[in-house]
């Protein structure tokens, strides 16, 4: 892993973790509150709950009352007082009942088909015993019961809580009760709005732990990018540097052949020529030894090649009469080695050129005559260089002859070697560099310096003086 990885990883990484305890924290927080919020709810609603069970026996205890308090036993009493408690029903699953002390029922005004049963042996599905459960409670006075009875409204069983008195002279047991799902669907209510509060809160932690990520990532993108421009700043300037070494060892290597080798190989000419003058005017009738003339054509030919390499290496047109002059003699060159002919062309107001883009220029066009030499068997071949109004520069060089695949070529280790080099050469100046060919035939090679690179590359009048 790289350094500037391992930096983006601390960074995150006690961001995530502390966002992660944070997120378990609230978590459990809010499932303690929750549990004691229901437990406050449940404990508030039953409360209330038994309360108003209770106010509703009083008020049906004291509807009765004028009839208990009379002292009369009789059937018609009892049944006067059993009309009166099935009038005060209310809401959907609001009812009273009435059984003897001995378990029968007396009155049921939702269920009327238990009246008259005895219901002491009645078990709900835990197997407890319902009815003597509430006989119970109220022969010790009265109180609250938990049971399960069949709920009107659904026709299901459901937990009830009832509350019961005696009226010990007649015999009876009274009570009413209230179902208990409905506070289950309240509670269900609450912990789903709690469960709905815990995961928007999460939402929030990851949200804000995503853009922490992010925000961090920014940030090391960003620096990545700085440093990657930097690195690429600083490897242009390498390779222009060492472009520059070429080039300064190129004309170094040019001077001492023309001004060292040339020289040398030029007066050992003089002086071949000057003893081969003076032995055919010396009188003398020995033949000439055939070797001085082989020997004299041998070093002829030395010399040319050496001016040609020292012109090849550095040519000195190049830096006395500038880009045009030394793309015209070296279309000459290539002329007499190899191509038929070479036009040579200048389009707009030619203006003087950095040092660098005079190279890089003269360098393209001198690897791409090269390669239509060896490669191209093209009958004509068009060198156009290009004065823009906008300061921009361009050169063009296109030949008729066999064309290639570009990507195949440039994508081969072993092939493309000169295009590669042409590409990085325009790469060091700000330029840019495309190749136009087809296999049919006809191949073009363009670069383009913009008037931008040409600026950065041109001294400013500071560095002059």
């Amino acid at each position: 892993m790289q350094l500037k990885h391992k930096f983006l990883l601390l960074a995150a990484l006690p961001l995530l973790v502390t966002l992660a305890l944070i997120a378990a924290t609230v978590l459990h927080q809010d499932s303690g509150l929750a549990q004691r919020e229901r437990a406050l709810v449940e404990q508030e609603y039953m409360t209330a709950r038994k309360a108003e069970l209770q106010h509703y026996v009083e008020l049906a205890v004291s509807t009765l009352q004028p009839l208990y308090d009379s002292g009369r036993d009789d059937e018609a009493t009892r049944a006067e007082a059993i009309r009166l408690l099935g009038s005060l029903n209310y809401g959907r699953d609001g009812y009273f009942f009435v059984y003897d002390l001995q378990g029968r029922s007396l009155m049921h005004s939702r269920q009327p088909e238990l009246v008259g049963q005895n219901l002491w042996e009645l078990r709900d599905a835990q197997g407890r015993p319902t009815i003597q459960q509430l006989v119970g409670q109220a022969r010790q006075g009265g109180g609250f019961v938990d049971y399960q009875w069949r709920k009107p409204s659904t026709g299901q069983m459901a937990p009830k809580l009832g509350y019961v008195v005696a009226l010990q002279r007649w015999n009876w047991m009274l009570g009413t009760g209230l179902y208990l799902d409905d506070i289950q669907a309240t509670l269900a209510q609450l912990d789903r709005q709690v469960s709905a509060n815990v995961r928007s809160t999460l939402l929030w932690i990851a949200g804000m732990a995503v853009l922490g990520v992010g925000l961090i990532s920014a940030t090391g993108l960003m620096l990545n990018l700085s440093q990657y421009k930097d690195a690429e700043t600083k490897l242009r300037l390498l390779a222009r540097q060492v472009v520059q070494s070429q080039e300064d060892e190129r004309a170094y290597l040019a001077r001492e052949l023309h001004d060292g080798t040339s020289q040398s190989l030029v007066s050992t000419k003089l002086m071949i020529e000057s003893a081969l003058d003076d032995m055919a005017h010396d009188g003398s009738q020995r033949p000439l030894p055939a070797t001085l003339p082989k020997a004299l054509s041998c070093l002829n030919e030395t010399l040319t090649e050496v001016r040609r390499i020292s012109h090849r290496l550095r040519p000195a047109l190049l830096d006395t009469l500038g880009l045009p002059a030394a793309l015209a003699h070296l279309a000459r060159e290539f002329e007499g080695h190899g191509l038929p002919a070479v036009d040579v062309a200048v389009d707009g107001e030619a203006v003087e050129l950095p040092e660098e883009v005079n190279t890089a220029l003269f360098r393209m066009a001198q690897e791409a005559l090269t390669n239509v030499a060896k490669h191209g068997h093209a009958h004509a071949v068009q060198v156009t260089l290009g004065f823009a109004a906008d300061g921009s520069v361009s050169l063009e060089i296109a030949d008729d002859g066999r064309g290639f695949e570009v990507e195949q070529v440039m994508q081969a280790p072993t092939r493309g070697i000169g295009l590669r080099n042409m590409r990085e050469r325009l790469d060091t100046i700000g330029g840019q560099f495309e190749v136009h060919s087809q296999p049919e035939g006809g191949t073009q090679v363009q670069a383009h310096v913009p008037q931008r690179a040409l600026a950065r590359l041109r001294p400013t009048e500071t560095a002059r003086t």
